[in-house]
């Protein structure tokens, strides 16, 4: 259901910034270079942000954009986007994140809490390249359904070609949510903890973990692209100090993982 509902949430995202989007020359705005990037990911990664147990897991990897001035890095923790500005130095846009449900299905450290809805996150992003090594990307998003909150992802990526076809890339992870996000996932009010046995906690905003990630890629062909990556994580701030992380779960989170992705590329008129 959440990969289903993933792939449907990332092409819609598309169909939603392509109408929005029109060309300053004349031409509509489906003309010219496009791809369309399809694959999966699995991994092995926390049941839950805060859990202290792994679980198999795997995600559809979708994108879908006009050809850029050159080559790009990217990362699979990017998520769904459209750039509206894409120069040499430059891109920003639209981006989207599809959100999974939670419930104690999900793990017995969740029973007694409310269950939280499927949702998306929707807001826009910026990224950089200072260097043509050196990637930097901070999303900002706003929830919707799933929770009411602001969440903020920033990450620098440094990249290196050891082979033409090979390449490693690695950096640095922070994210930041407000209030609203940490009491969705981390609060614990009264009834929730009469009902689960964890200790009341009314969070604020603030830093929600600081992080590492790499990535080896391969490019097998000139379609299609496989890596293998990791990802650390250690819930600080307010995330940290909840109840449901200090009583029954773990600070560190880590995500190990393999994909693969095949490359179409197409013009339009």
């Amino acid at each position: 259901m959440f990969a289903k509902s993933r792939l449907f949430f990332t092409l819609g995202l598309f169909a939603a910034s392509a109408g929005a989007a029109s060309a300053g020359d004349g031409q509509h705005f489906w003309s010219g270079d496009w791809y369309l990037s399809v694959g999966a990911a699995g991994f092995t990664a926390p049941k839950f942000e805060g859990s202290k147990h792994n679980r198999l897991q795997w995600s559809p990897l979708v994108s879908v954009g006009k050809q850029g001035p050159g080559p790009r890095f990217s990362s699979r923790n990017d998520n769904p986007s459209f750039a509206f500005i894409d120069n040499d130095g430059i891109r920003a846009g639209i981006v989207g994140k599809f959100v999974p449900s939670r419930d104690s299905s999900d793990g017995h450290e969740l029973k007694g809490l409310k269950k939280v809805k499927w949702g998306v996150e929707a807001g826009g992003f910026v990224e950089a390249y200072p260097t043509d090594w050196l990637r930097a990307r901070v999303e900002v998003r706003q929830g919707i359904r799933a929770h009411s909150g602001i969440v903020a992802d920033a990450a620098v990526d440094a990249f290196t070609d050891i082979t033409p076809e090979l390449r490693l890339s690695g950096g640095p992870r922070m994210t930041l949510a407000s209030a609203d996000y940490f009491d969705t996932y981390y609060g614990v009010n009264a009834k929730e903890s009469a009902a689960s046995g964890l200790g009341r906690y009314n969070p604020g905003g603030g830093v929600k973990s600081v992080g590492a990630g790499g990535a080896l890629t391969w490019k097998a062909t000139q379609n299609w692209t496989t890596s293998a990556f990791v990802e650390y994580s250690r819930l600080t701030g307010p995330a940290a100090d909840s109840s449901l992380v200090r009583e029954r779960g773990d600070r560190n989170q880590l995500l190990v993982g393999v994909s693969a992705s095949y490359k179409f590329n197409f013009t339009l008129n």
